[in-house]
This record gives structure tokens, sequence and C-alpha cells, in this order.
């Protein structure tokens, strides 16, 4: 059921000035009863106003005093008299002016990136119409050499978690996934490598370290004899 404007300061003008039950007055206005006999008692809203729903429309005098003679009966509100505003219809999303310019933008990476998203849905993310989605679909939008596939969300026009809902729901419609990724090519075949040395057999010492090898003698540095023969005798004196 409906609730009347403002029910806790609707709820102290009918405690203070009908009959009615706390029952009633609770389910009229959407109170918990306990609350309701705090505010009868002053222990809840001390002080506030009370608003009388008979002289707004929300209650009529008739239907106030066939619950006061009836405790079991429930008030009922009365029906508005003038008309009422309509509910916003769902459609294109409200896009700031400053943003407008770059819709063509958002709409040319949408189609490069998402070729699986209905028109319809990028007009409800972004906020545009077909007609324009058509034109840069088909490169005859009046500003197509200046259009450079932005993300919407970079752009603002949306937010991630929209854009990942409208992917994944024309995704789900066109019951396939986004292809994988190709397999990437075997490499070529490398070389055979040259057989290895065999292995050292293992010393039975363990791991000790080599011997150094013994150091070379030292060769004697070469003489004059060795070089340019025994020396000629002298003849003596004597002879």
């Amino acid at each position: 059921m409906a609730q009347p404007l403002m029910p806790k300061a609707t709820a102290v003008w009918l405690v203070d000035n009908t009959a009615l039950t706390f029952d009633q007055i609770s389910e009229f206005c959407g109170l918990h009863a306990l609350e309701v006999q705090a505010i009868a008692d002053g222990e809840v809203a001390p002080g506030m106003q009370g608003l009388d729903p008979t002289s707004n429309g929300q209650l009529t005098k008739e239907e106030v005093a066939r619950c006061e003679a009836d405790p079991s009966a429930q008030l009922e509100i009365s029906k508005p008299t003038v008309p009422l505003p309509k509910a916003r219809q769902k459609g294109a999303r409200y896009t700031p002016i400053s943003k407008r310019q770059d819709r063509p933008d958002a709409i040319a990476w949408l189609l490069r990136t998402y070729p699986e998203v209905s028109d319809a849905q990028i007009s409800r993310l972004i906020g545009t119409t077909k007609p324009t989605i058509n034109s840069v679909r088909d490169k005859t939008h009046r500003n197509m050499p200046n259009i450079k596939p932005q993300s919407p969300v970079y752009l603002g026009l949306c937010n991630a978690q929209d854009l990942e809902k409208v992917v994944a729901l024309a995704r789900a419609r066109a019951g396939t996934d986004r292809a994988p990724a190709p397999a990437a090519e075997p490499l070529p075949p490398t070389p055979e490598a040259s057989p290895a040395a065999p292995a050292e057999p293992a010393s039975p010492w363990g791991d000790m370290p080599p011997k150094a090898p013994a150091p070379k003698e030292e060769e004697a540095a070469p003489t004059a004899a060795d070089v340019f023969g025994p020396s000629p005798t002298t003849p003596s004196s004597d002879s």
C-alpha cells in the first residue's frame, strides 16, 4: 500500500486528532506499532508538528470515521486528483554538452573493438542515436576525418561496469565468446649440439683439489761458446 507523505508527521496528527488504534495508524503510515505508541507517549518526535492528511487529499474524513467505528478496518489512502508526473522511460542516456563531441570517437571504438554489440546497446550506453552510429559505420559522418577511436570509459561517457555488462550481454545473445588467441607458431629446430665430452670419473678421494704441476727446471742461459763456437787458439811466443 502506498504511504502518505511525511509518515511520522502524519502519525503525530492522527494520534492527536483521531481515535484510531495504534495498529491502524502504524499500518497506514508504515511505522511500527511500538513507534506509534512512543509518539503518543511523547518519547518519539516530541514537539513535531503534525501533518493533516485530510487537508492535502491523502485521506478523507469519512474514511477516518469509518475506521474509528471499526478497529479492525484499515485506512485506505485516497487516489490523487491531480495528474502525477510520468516516470521517465528508458532510453538514451543523457550526455553533457561538453561530452557530446566525443561520442563519434566512442562509437568508432565500439564498432571496431566489439562488433557484436548492437546499435541499440551502443545508443543506450553512450547516449547517441542510430543515425549517428550508421554514419560512423558507413564513414559518412561530417567530422569523419577528425574521428579518432577512443574508449568511452576513457572519454567519461560511461563507466567500466556498464561497458562490461553490455559486452557480456551481447556475447550471450550471439551465443559465442570472443575467438581465442591464435596459438604460437612452433620454434624452428635448433642445430644439434656436438656431443659433450664424457665426464671424468669421480675421484676416489672425493672433491680434492687437483695437484699443481711441478715447476720446470730453469734452463741455463746460452754461453758465448755455444753461440760463436770455440775461440781459435793463439800461437805461443816460444814457437
